[in-house]
């Protein structure tokens, strides 16, 4: 994957905030994003199926529920220095300038 690629796959709002669930929380089940972004279980599941199947996280089974994790810490690293960024450089990163 080269790094347009990556960014495509992690420039959708919902996969984003996953995303930084997942930094902080480092794993969490399906059940767990819903109920943190106040989003539909469909939705969910779709983009952590779009993630998943971009190599951005990883699952693994326990029981009945899958378990959901940032790939590797260098993806880890990434949302958390965007995160970082975008609070020190607000005029930028608001809508008014925002595609």
């Amino acid at each position: 994957m080269n790094g347009i690629s990556l960014l495509k796959c992690i420039c959708d709002e919902t996969r984003f905030e996953i995303l930084e669930l997942l930094q902080k929380n480092k794993e969490l089940c399906v059940n767990d994003f819903v109920e943190k972004l106040e989003k539909d279980q469909p939705l969910v599941s779709h983009h952590l199926k779009t993630l998943k199947k971009c190599g951005i996280v990883k699952s693994r089974d326990e029981g009945k529920k899958a378990m959901y994790a940032i790939s590797n810490n260098q993806l880890s690293e990434l949302i958390s220095n965007v995160t970082n960024a975008s609070k020190k450089i607000p005029v930028l990163c608001s809508d008014d300038y925002c595609c």
